[in-house]
């Protein structure tokens, strides 16, 4: 496999891990009723679960070889990304519409591709163009738009995905000089002190010593489904370009679907149903022309 080959296997990956964790949280959720409480003990979980993984994989050059530079994207990346952007978002949450929310976050990938092209030097042609396209209508069927309105809340998860958006720019640079396993840790470690911050001057903390053994189990299976996220989300960014990635990122949401549908037994209406499918088949030809793609432009190289 060539380096475009692995990044979008790993994207196919994070997709898979995606989907599976959105449904272990629906359920998690409802164990830990504090959605800022949950996310930042989620959070820890997955930094040490990475920071494990980290001094285990990588190579001690790797993990040493970080510049000034970087350590300041770094931590950029973690108070935005890991940080602020989740304090938005679940501020908004509880303030917008379901329908709102959902269509607005599931946008992402949208403004990772116009950021993408002025930013990261990334081409869109018409196979990619076309894509998006259709990638958007399809969340307009899972999601449509009657039932969407526009208030504080919807505001403040446009800020979220944006921030998410910008993180994607920051990190695939950094990714360039730093190790994806490192950026990680990095990410959740320093959002971490974002959202443990938050908690203390909300006066939440106290809420740890209360949670029972459920509520931590919780917390630990959704922390390491987190940590596996975060690994191969940064990987495939550091192999992939970034509009495709975040892409193929979109079929976390038919696979949460389908999990759904096997846990309780129905389908999802005809729509929704139709927009998963078009995902799926979106999805399915970016990456084989993609791959198709590098391949004929690694084989014609050494020819050149």
């Amino acid at each position: 496999m060539n380096r475009m080959s692995k990044g979008i296997a790993l994207a196919l990956a994070t997709a898979l891990i995606s989907g599976v964790a959105i449904f272990l949280n629906s359920f998690a959720v409802k164990e830990l009723a504090d959605a800022a409480l949950f996310t930042a003990l989620k959070n820890g979980v997955a930094a040490l679960t990475l920071l494990g993984l980290t001094l285990v994989a990588v190579r001690r050059p790797a993990q040493e070889r970080v510049s000034r530079r970087s350590w300041a994207g770094m931590a950029v990346v973690g108070v935005v990304g890991g940080g602020v952007a989740f304090l938005l978002f679940f501020s908004g949450l509880a303030l917008a519409s379901a329908p709102s929310a959902a269509f607005i976050h599931k946008t992402l990938f949208v403004w990772v591709a116009l950021l993408a092209v002025p930013f990261l030097g990334e081409r869109l042609g018409l196979l990619q163009v076309g894509a998006l396209g259709a990638l958007l209508a399809s969340q307009l069927l899972i999601t449509p738009p009657n039932g969407v309105v526009w208030g504080t809340g919807e505001t403040l998860i446009v800020a979220a995905t944006l921030l998410w958006a910008v993180e994607v720019v920051l990190a695939k640079h950094l990714l360039a000089q730093v190790d994806s396993f490192v950026l990680g840790v990095g990410r959740l470690g320093i959002g971490l002190v974002v959202l443990f911050g938050y908690l203390v001057v909300g006066g939440k903390l106290p809420l740890i010593a209360e949670l029972s053994a459920t509520q931590w189990a919780w917390v630990l299976l959704t922390g390491v489904v987190l940590a596996g996220y975060v690994a191969t989300w940064f990987a495939a960014l550091k192999l992939a370009p970034a509009t495709v990635v975040t892409s193929v990122l979109v079929l976390g949401a038919p696979i949460t679907a389908l999990l759904g549908t096997l846990a309780n037994g129905v389908l999802p209406a005809t729509l929704p149903l139709a927009g998963y499918l078009l995902i799926v088949a979106v999805a399915a030809a970016l990456v084989v022309v993609t791959v198709r793609r590098s391949r004929t432009a690694s084989q014609a190289a050494p020819a050149t």
